[in-house]
Order: C-alpha cells, then sequence, then structure tokens
C-alpha cells in the first residue's frame, strides 16, 4: 500500500510558517489507500482547483479561493515526490498518477495566468497561514490519509511566537531598566481605531482596489501628502548643519501631530536625518530604529550628528553591550528574532523601519517580527500615538501588492481590511469601489494617512545629474561560447516541455508558455546541479569579472574613486586581484564582515586619498551607505529588481555628492544578460505610475526571471516557426 513520508517539522514545509504551526512526532508515517480514481487525493485536488478555477473566470479570487489554490499547489508538490519516491509503486500506477497531477498543474497555471497575483503562491516559498495548514489538514484526512496525533493538531492562535523560545535572550542591560521602572503601564488612548460600524463599504473587498488605485487613479499626482511650509526660524537642527526644504516641511508636519508615514523620498534624500528629528519633535523615546545590518553603525553615528543630546545603542548578537537607557535602540533585522521576548516591554513610542522593502514578504520571519512589534508598541505607547515610519526609497519591487506589509505595519490596515482611519476617510468619498472616480478618491485617501515622496529631480535642485551607461562586451573566449551553448540548450529544454504540454493540452499559446516557464524556475530554485538560468547569469557575471575590473581600473587612473558593484564573491575577489596587479588600492564592502571591519571599509574609501576603488555587494551594501566620494558606479553583474540598481547607484548619487554621476553598466552581448538590463529598465515604469504620477505603461509585474525565460522560450518558438 503506498506510504505518504512522514516529514519532519522543519523539512515538511520551507515557510518558516509551515514549520511554525505544523506539529509532528518524529518516527511516523502517514498511510493512503488506493482504490480506484475517485479515491485518494488527486481527485479531491481536481476538484478543489476546478472550484478556483471557475471563480477566476468569473473575474474573482478572494481569500478563501486563493487559500484554496495555494493549498492544492503545496499537495501537489507533495504528492508529486510521494510518488516519484516511492518504490512500491507499479511504474503503470506511477505514469498514470504523474499524469494526473499534470492535469493538475495545468489547471493551476491557466488560472494564475488569468490572475497573475495567483502565481506567487505557485513558488514553493510562498507563506502558509494556519487557515491553509488546517484545510490542508483536513483535505489529507478527506483522501483517506491516516495521521499521527500531533499531526492532527494545527495552531491558529494568533498569539504564537514566531521565533523559537530557545532562541530568545535577555541582556543584563534590559534586566537592570526592567528593574529600575517595573511599572511600563499602557496607556491605549492611542492605539488604532478599529474599523468602523457597518457602514456603506462594510460588505466591499477593499484592499484590491487600493491596491489598483496606484496603478491607474494616479491621474498625473505623485504619491504624497501635502506638507505644511518649512519654518522660517530652524529651531530643531543642532548647530553647524543645515536642513534641506523637503526635509525640514516633513519634520513640520510630525511636529504638528502626524504619527504615521511612509518616507518614500527617492535614495540620497537625507530620509535618516528626517526620521531622527521627526522623532525629537514628537518626543518619541525611547525609540526603536530596525535597520539593515550594513548600515545600524552608521544609524548611530546619524544620532550623534542630528540629535547630539540623545544616546544611542545598537544590539549586536546577543545584546551584551546593549544600554537599555538609550533613548535610541538600533538592532537590525538579523538578530531581530532572537530579542523579541524583551522589545515589547521597553515601552517605546516610536518605531522605524529603515529600507521598509525588506519586509515586503508578509510570510517571512522577518515581515512577523517587524510587524508584531509595531502592533505591540501601538498597544503599548504611553502618551498617544505613537511615531511609526516606514523608509524606503523603492518600496514598489515587482507589484503594487508590494505595499501590503508597509500598511500594515503602520497600521493602515489589518488583514485584508482598512483600519479605522482608512475607512473612514474611504467612507468620506461617498464612492463603492463600483463608482466612477473611486480609484483617484482611494489613492488620495491612503496617501493623506501619511505617504510622503519627493523625487531628486524636484528637490535637491543642487544635486547633480545621474546617468547610467551601458558597456556591451564580448565574451569571446570558451566561457564565453560554453554559455552561450548554455543558453542554446536550456532554450531547448523549454522547448521540449511546451511541445510535451502542448501534445495533451489545449491551453492558449500565452497560458502553456507560462506554466513551462514557472515550473521551470521552481525546480531551479531547489536543483543542486544542472544548468539553469541562475547558474546560467552568476556563470555570465564570472565571465564579465575580468572585463568589468580592467574598465573600473581605467576609470580609476582617470577620473577618481570608483565603486564597483558584484552579487557574487567569487566577482568580487577576481575584481579585487585585477586592482591589487594594476597596483590600485582597494577595500571590501561585504555581507560576511563584521560593522566595525565594514565601517572601517567606508571610512577609508572616503577619506583616504590612496584608496581608489571600493569592491562593494549588492547585496550587502546595496542600501544605506554614503559613499559619495566616487562619482562613478560600475555594475559588473546585473541586478534580478530594478529597485536593487537604483539602491546601488544612490550609494554614490545622494546630498553631499558635487559631481555628476555614471553608472556604467557592463553588459554581456548576445547572451540572456541583454535581456536581463532590458528587463531591469522596464520594471522602472512601475514606480513612475504607482508613486510619481507618470501616465508610463506599467511593466509586466512578473519577476526579471519569469520575464526573461519567458523571451527565451518565445524566441526559441519563433525561431523554429521561422525555420
Amino acid at each position: 500500500m503506498p506510504q505518504i513520508g512522514r516529514r519532519h517539522v522543519g523539512e515538511s514545509q520551507r515557510s518558516g510558517a509551515r514549520g511554525d504551526r505544523v506539529r509532528a512526532a518524529s518516527g511516523t508515517s502517514r498511510a493512503r489507500a488506493r482504490g480506484t480514481d475517485n479515491e485518494g487525493l488527486i481527485p479531491i485536488l481536481a476538484r478543489k482547483v476546478r472550484e478556483v478555477e471557475a471563480k477566476a473566470q468569473a473575474g474573482k479570487v478572494g481569500p478563501t479561493n486563493r487559500t484554496k489554490f495555494l493549498v492544492v499547489a503545496l499537495l501537489m508538490r507533495e504528492e508529486r515526490a510521494r510518488i516519484k519516491s516511492d518504490s512500491t509503486v507499479p511504474d503503470s500506477q506511477r505514469s498514470e498518477e504523474l499524469k494526473r497531477l499534470d492535469g493538475i498543474a495545468t489547471i493551476l497555471a491557466k488560472t494564475a495566468a488569468r490572475d497573475t497575483s495567483l502565481i506567487q503562491l505557485l513558488e514553493s516559498e510562498a507563506a502558509v497561514s494556519p487557515v491553509a495548514l488546517k484545510l490542508r489538514r483536513d483535505w489529507l484526512l478527506e483522501s483517506g490519509a491516516k495521521l499521527t496525533p500531533d499531526e492532527l493538531i494545527v495552531s491558529t492562535d494568533a498569539e504564537v511566537s514566531p521565533e523559537p523560545p530557545h532562541n530568545q535572550v535577555i541582556p543584563a542591560s534590559v534586566r537592570a531598566r526592567q528593574l529600575a521602572s517595573p511599572f511600563l503601564a499602557p496607556d491605549l488612548t492611542g492605539s488604532a481605531a478599529g474599523v468602523p460600524a457597518a457602514r456603506r463599504l462594510a460588505n466591499w473587498e477593499l484592499l484590491g482596489p487600493l491596491f489598483k488605485s496606484f496603478e491607474y487613479g494616479s491621474g498625473g499626482r505623485a504619491a504624497t501628502l501635502e506638507l505644511p511650509e518649512a519654518p522660517a526660524i530652524d529651531r530643531v537642527t543642532p548647530p553647524g548643519l543645515e536642513l534641506m526644504r523637503h526635509q525640514a516641511q516633513f519634520v513640520e508636519s510630525v511636529r504638528e501631530g502626524r504619527r504615521t508615514f511612509l518616507l518614500a523620498d527617492e535614495p540620497g534624500l537625507g530620509k535618516t536625518a528626517q526620521s531622527l528629528l521627526a522623532a525629537s519633535v514628537a518626543g518619541a523615546y525611547p525609540l526603536l530604529a530596525v535597520v539593515p545590518n550594513v548600515v545600524k553603525m552608521n544609524w548611530a553615528r546619524e544620532v550623534k550628528q542630528w540629535t547630539p543630546s540623545r544616546r544611542s545603542t545598537v544590539i549586536h548578537g546577543d545584546g551584551h553591550t546593549l544600554d537599555a537607557f538609550a533613548d535610541v535602540v538600533i538592532v537590525n533585522y538579523d538578530v531581530l528574532d532572537r530579542h523579541m521576548a524583551w522589545l515589547g516591554t521597553l515601552g517605546f513610542r516610536g518605531m522605524v523601519v529603515d529600507e521598509a522593502h525588506f519586509i515586503k514578504n508578509l510570510g517571512s520571519q522577518r515581515s512577523r517580527n517587524v510587524l508584531k512589534l509595531a502592533e505591540r508598541i501601538r498597544a503599548n505607547a504611553s502618551g498617544g500615538a505613537p511615531l511609526l515610519l516606514a523608509l524606503t526609497g523603492t518600496p514598489l519591487i515587482n507589484d503594487v501588492d508590494d505595499f501590503r506589509a508597509i500598511w500594515q505595519f503602520l497600521g493602515w490596515i489589518d488583514g485584508d481590511r482598512p483600519t479605522g482611519g482608512l475607512m473612514r476617510k474611504l467612507e468620506d468619498t461617498g464612492l463603492t469601489p463600483a463608482d466612477s472616480g473611486f480609484y483617484a478618491q482611494a489613492r488620495n485617501a491612503v496617501i493623506d494617512m501619511g505617504i510622503v515622496r519627493r523625487k531628486k529631480i524636484d528637490v535637491a535642485v543642487d544635486l547633480p545629474s545621474k546617468r547610467i551607461a551601458d558597456i556591451p562586451v564580448e565574451l569571446d573566449d570558451d566561457l564565453g561560447r560554453s554559455i552561450r551553448e548554455a543558453e542554446r540548450e536550456l532554450a531547448q529544454r523549454l522547448v521540449r516541455r511546451y511541445r510535451a504540454l502542448a501534445a495533451v493540452r489545449e491551453d492558449d499559446r500565452t497560458s502553456l508558455i507560462r506554466f513551462v516557464v514557472n515550473a521551470e524556475l521552481e525546480e531551479s530554485r531547489s536543483a543542486k546541479t544542472g544548468e539553469n538560468v541562475f547558474t546560467m547569469v552568476r556563470r555570465i557575471g564570472q565571465a564579465k569579472a575580468g572585463l568589468a575590473a580592467d574598465y573600473a581600473a581605467q576609470l580609476a587612473h582617470s577620473v577618481g574613486k570608483v565603486v564597483f558593484f558584484a552579487k557574487h564573491i567569487d566577482v568580487m575577489d577576481a575584481a579585487e586581484a585585477t586592482f591589487a596587479r594594476r597596483e590600485l588600492k582597494s577595500v571590501s564592502i561585504r555581507g560576511d564582515q563584521t560593522t566595525t571591519a565594514r565601517q572601517e571599509a567606508i571610512d577609508a574609501f572616503q577619506n583616504d586619498p590612496a584608496v581608489s576603488v571600493a569592491v562593494a555587494s549588492l547585496t550587502a551594501a546595496g542600501v544605506g551607505l554614503n559613499l559619495q566620494a566616487a562619482s562613478n558606479v560600475v555594475l559588473a553583474e546585473l541586478s534580478w529588481t530594478a529597485a536593487e540598481q537604483a539602491q546601488a547607484i544612490d550609494r554614490v548619487h545622494r546630498i553631499g555628492q558635487e559631481e555628476p554621476v555614471t553608472a556604467w553598466r557592463i553588459i554581456a552581448a548576445q547572451t540572456i544578460d541583454a535581456k536581463i538590463a532590458e528587463l531591469i529598465d522596464a520594471k522602472h515604469s512601475l514606480a513612475a505610475r504607482a508613486l510619481d504620477g507618470s501616465d508610463v505603461v506599467s511593466a509586466s509585474t512578473d519577476s526579471v526571471q519569469v520575464d526573461a525565460l519567458v523571451h527565451l522560450l518565445t524566441n526559441a518558438l519563433g525561431a523554429e516557426i521561422g525555420a
């Protein structure tokens, strides 16, 4: 009798949410009876996926059917893996069941093609909610699976700690503060108001229309709140420093009483200074700042510079050096999980989330930690509503839905519903999503909750210009030829999959292409060996490394300091070796450095005339750093997102820069690298439309990986037809 192998807690779901909430005893197994074709799990999945497909055809896939879609995809992958690994299943039966699962996969792909927001649920890393876990359990029971007593338990308690208890630390300094001030009584007067009593919009699904309003309702208006004029006399800036007008306007808005903001100014316009002075005028101390690891020491410096009367402390590791009596507590995302037990107890009156696009995935541990802390701070802050600031120059990466986690952090929405303040603004419009003009009014309502977006071209008139220049290079050596051959083989593999699927399905061409591409990506993400789009792009980076480093060396000799960005360590290593041969002193900014070593490298690049090049990681150094000692950037490898590329360039193009900035992208001609560069440029239109009021046509909301593979397969199919 076929067996469904028992999977341990950390293995049964790749998403953290699954591992947290599915309890299972090791060493047990689930058995499932296999009778006719109408028994077992596959018929259940077929029935459920048809239900979701019908809703998608009708034009509306609500939360319930989204959950069904996710669970079908999850169980389909599990069942496929079980069938392939079960040696007791006869070959004929295995072939038949895999064919039936292919049919379910095809329906999933067709449905996702109709509602592209479902595509992310096909990914193996998609977050699984407690409701989805319960549905998964119920369907397994319905299929005849025998579950262990522990497997029958699915926790749906919203207060389940997102981190394992053994991981928690309580620094000695925190215990000292708790003993010194044990009565931090909550003042709930400032808590966010709930959704008002049932009114005109009570039965409407509003979050989808709110997201769409940023795609279609701009009417040429930038997504920025109207701010008060800057005061004639600056009473908040320390002596010797001066705020720019746009910064002073933001601080004045906080002084007048606003307490929640998505501060989405373009990178380089001084968001850190604005947030620290905002905390000062709001009296939002103690203040919690959650920041990327690479900038937490810089945050401590900025506190000393802009609010010298306030003391900051930085949490490193288990917090042994923490000063729990400090005014500003700075913690990076990576160690946040082990400090959750006490961070919510210190009575914070303000919270800043820097590079807030880091929390866009609601299912990630990082996002859950940030949102839980914000919830505690809103509930327990004394003296009125806390100051909550989300800082990011690139709030939208691939989709307008990227707003969701940020809005939830700010308390504007709760799950799938607007909270009281936003709901009242929507009610005041007198419109519903079915009415003409709703999108424009809804967008304005959200903006008025506190979105502030200024562009460099509008507010930093003295900031020099910025341009991106592409340098095509020919990979004409053996490595280059092998890359082009691997690209052809990948295209042919996609074509073979497309033909096999087209032979047994009657789906339209677009749906078949999307299904094949998503299947390829899912396999590529989990593949340990073999050629795929990720390994191919890495090989292209390796092939370009020497050429990119030579070009950066020429720039350093002729025009001065250069920042050299790459994604992979081996590319950085190769570049540093090239600079050493060319007798150029370089510093390295990487993710595996200590914060002290990283800051020393930054200081050396900024201040030491002998240091010519900063070799920087796109992921570790692409946010929050000031590297404006250079005016030239070399991008040796391309990012998968337009936002990451923009962030990297804006390490140089920011306040303090005195020279025009040029970013030189090294592009491998006649490879997929050139298409990726084109797709990255197209993604800029999303932010331009949603945030800046542009009327440009939005690019595909698919990831660059999906679009690149679609291009590869489409071209290969076209070449076949042409032949």
